[in-house]
């Protein structure tokens, strides 16, 4: 039976081009889709962009040109960024594809027939550059302006709007979260989402007149959907909402939202319920993660720290780039990013820790074992002991990923190399060259062994990097997937070796 796993990153928004914080949710949804392939499932990974809402007709409007062609060259800036990283996405979204505008207008059409969105007026403090409504008790006065939670600046509108009914929706999202308990992570998270909703809900405005580039609502052009009902339909629209399609059936209900926590509320609150209210099922789980900032600052243009993704990969390498952004820091938290950091953490993992154990084995093979992989003999205790360790460590790097814990993840890959350097001081296969030669060859294969599981580990994480580790051991692409993990699938002795490359250069410091 075919398993399927379907992993979203939100849609960015194209006000500015792609900063570290989009590369990092990507990343991580990449890593995730990569590691369920080679887990046998059948795998659906959606990115894309958001654009409509008042932020991209201003910013279209001060450029001088139209909100289409500004979103079309930001838009292509983020299918750029797909490529810098080595991203997998199968799908690309934009909320302005005649696909996601008929998705959208269906929902829409479908709730109002339901009764659970009315036309009435509207009056409150928005903010847009959250494009959110907020409460006077959420507010903060700065310099004479009301100022949101997150710091954006908010105006006082009064409009006529259609409004979705979210206040009915209180109690069933409770009862929802209280017996799904694993649907929002991680449990801080949760327990914010769960507050806020216990705090109260509101009904919510759903439709706005004051602008126009957004998609029409059905029946009324004078109002366009307010933005998060039109953007947070783009993850049904991708699988063939509104029609009865194979992938809403088998895709939807495995459903993974990967999001930054500043959007949590949109998707863990509204989101359902608007699902709930069109009779929808749920996602399977929402994840927020934390923010990035710099040397412990914000990162702001204003200060001159916004972090490119493409100056990572030009300065430390496209893998090492991937490496790092997952291994320091569990998912969740907010990081602060420090160059130090990377450079000691690519370092000691990657160059001295890996890269040490293939190319010193790899080396010595080709000096001492005629350039082709070893021909075993019986193996020892201290052999077999390295081997459990093989087998354990794809099943506990499998909970982890399936908790968003990457950094584990890497922990047990790099705890699993870090034993095997222990392995070969031990054995000393230096030494036994000249007192033992047949156990040196069984030494050499088991470590080669290691290697070939430790690429495959890390296939999700370095792609390139680890092909590279399975090509110097000779591992054909047909065994490279989880089916091939372990000692069931294991290296044919006497097969011709090439000559190793250095697959982790050190990053040497200026200075």
């Amino acid at each position: 039976m075919t398993k399927h796993f379907y992993i979203t990153t939100p849609i960015y928004y194209p006000n500015s081009v792609p900063h570290l914080g989009s590369a990092y949710c990507t990343l991580a949804c990449d890593v995730l889709a990569r590691f369920k392939r080679l887990d046998g499932y059948n795998v659906k990974f959606l990115t894309g962009t958001d654009e409509h809402g008042q932020k991209v007709a201003k910013a279209a409007e001060a450029a001088g040109i139209t909100p289409q062609k500004y979103v079309d060259e930001i838009s292509q800036a983020f299918r750029d960024l797909s490529t810098l990283m080595n991203f997998s996405n199968d799908d690309f979204i934009r909320t302005t594809e005649p696909r996601h505008h008929r998705a959208a207008q269906v929902l829409w059409e479908e709730l109002l027939r339901r009764d659970e969105i009315y036309l009435d007026k509207y009056a409150g403090w928005y903010a847009v550059r959250d494009e959110a409504f907020y409460g006077e008790d959420e507010l903060t006065e700065k310099d004479g302006k009301k100022i949101a939670p997150t710091g954006a600046e908010c105006d006082w509108v009064e409009e006529e709007s259609y409004f979705f009914r979210l206040s009915k929706w209180q109690e069933p999202l409770l009862k929802f979260y209280e017996d799904n308990p694993d649907f929002i992570a991680p449990q801080s998270r949760r327990n914010e989402v769960i507050s806020f909703v216990r705090g109260g809900l509101k009904d919510l405005s759903v439709s706005r007149t004051t602008f126009k580039w957004g998609v029409p609502v059905p029946g009324n052009d004078k109002h366009i959907m307010y933005v998060w009902l039109d953007a947070l339909t783009n993850y049904i629209t991708a699988l063939g909402y509104p029609d009865t399609t194979p992938d809403m059936q088998n895709f939807w209900p495995t459903a993974l939202h990967v999001v930054g926590k500043d959007i949590l509320r949109f998707h863990a609150v509204y989101w359902p319920a608007f699902l709930m209210a069109a009779g929808i099922a749920l996602p399977h789980r929402i994840f927020a993660h934390g923010w990035w900032t710099v040397e412990g600052e914000k990162m702001s243009k204003s200060l001159g720290n916004v972090i490119a993704p493409h100056n990572l990969v030009e300065t430390y390498g496209l893998d090492q780039t991937r490496y790092f952004l997952l291994r320091d820091v569990p998912f969740g938290n907010d990081a602060s990013f420090s160059h130090t950091q990377m450079i000691a953490r690519v370092n000691a993992e990657l160059a001295n820790n890996l890269g040490n154990l293939v190319q010193r084995t790899l080396s010595f093979i080709q000096k001492n074992a005629d350039a082709r992989m070893p021909q075993p003999g019986e193996f020892a205790a201290a052999d077999q002991t390295l081997l459990n360790q093989i087998e354990s460590t794809l099943p506990a790097v499998r909970a982890h990923m399936d908790a968003q814990e990457f950094h584990k993840a890497l922990d047990a890959t790099i705890g699993l190399s870090n034993t095997a350097n222990i392995y070969i001081d031990e054995q000393a296969p230096w030494a036994l060259r000249k007192t033992d030669p047949a156990r040196m060859v069984t030494v050499l294969y088991v470590l080669c062994e290691t290697i070939r599981n430790l690429g495959l580990l890390l296939l999700p994480f370095i792609p390139d990097s680890a092909a590279k580790i399975l090509d110097a051991i000779g591992v054909g692409e047909n065994a490279r997937t989880f089916a091939s993990y372990g000692l069931t699938s294991r290296l044919s002795p006497l097969v011709s070796l090439p000559a190793p490359q250095p697959i982790f250069p050190r990053i040497e410091v200026d200075g």
